[in-house]
């Protein structure tokens, strides 16, 4: 699998389209912002773009949806516990006084343990709330698209409407439990590994702990 990353938007978020090697198939994962550079991106990679998968839905993470969508009719993924954050984009987007343009509502919804396809990968969604309810992490192949549940030597923020560090505290035990091996690709900031983090992420070795509310 070819992983290309995309770093966009203010909040200079990372979007991630994967291509399958054989099959040249191809997913948009998190396009939260600039819009016209991801189509030029998905146009030049020479593969056929199967879905857009979103891993929950603040709104640095949704805000380039509507473009691609235009561009290619393919069904938009989402977990369903986010779909109210989804619809409250625009909202957001005024909050932060951003541009935005309100994407077109989910086609289908993620579920915890599905089994997704990119061509001849098989992948697995795991439901990880805490950071907002419908937060999911998308594995397999080698890698772990984990949103904003977990960053190189850091975890995504609980102080935001619908956040909750229990569950966060929960998910991030699940993550961690992959294979040390995988990579992993989070939201925001630089790629790391399951093993990298167990080994130096205060918040997954013991040494800090997320205070609950």
């Amino acid at each position: 699998m070819n992983v290309q990353t995309f770093t966009v938007g203010a909040f200079q978020e990372n979007s991630y389209l994967l291509v399958a090697d054989r099959s040249r198939l191809a997913v948009i994962v998190d396009p939260g912002s600039e819009g016209d550079r991801l189509v030029d991106a998905i146009d030049q990679s020479d593969a056929k773009l199967e879905a857009i998968w979103i891993t929950h839905a603040h709104v640095d993470h949704v805000g380039a949806i509507a473009a691609i969508k235009r561009r290619w009719d393919v069904p938009i993924y989402l977990h369903p516990l986010d779909r109210r954050l989804y619809e409250a984009a625009s909202r957001q987007a005024e909050v932060y006084g951003i541009p935005f343009e309100e994407p077109p509502p989910p086609d289908r919804e993620f579920a915890d343990g599905q089994r997704i396809q990119l061509g001849e990968i098989d992948m697995q969604v795991m439901h990880a709330p805490g950071h907002s309810p419908g937060h999911v992490v998308i594995h397999g192949g080698g890698i772990a698209l984990v949103g904003d549940c977990l960053f190189a030597g850091s975890i995504g923020r609980t102080d935001l409407p619908f956040s909750n560090p229990p569950q966060l505290v929960a998910s991030l035990e699940k993550i961690s439990a992959l294979a040390p091996e995988t990579v992993v690709y989070p939201g925001h900031g630089m790629e790391t590994t399951i093993a990298q983090e167990r080994a130096s992420n205060p918040f997954l070795n013991g040494t800090a702990r997320i205070v609950g509310r």
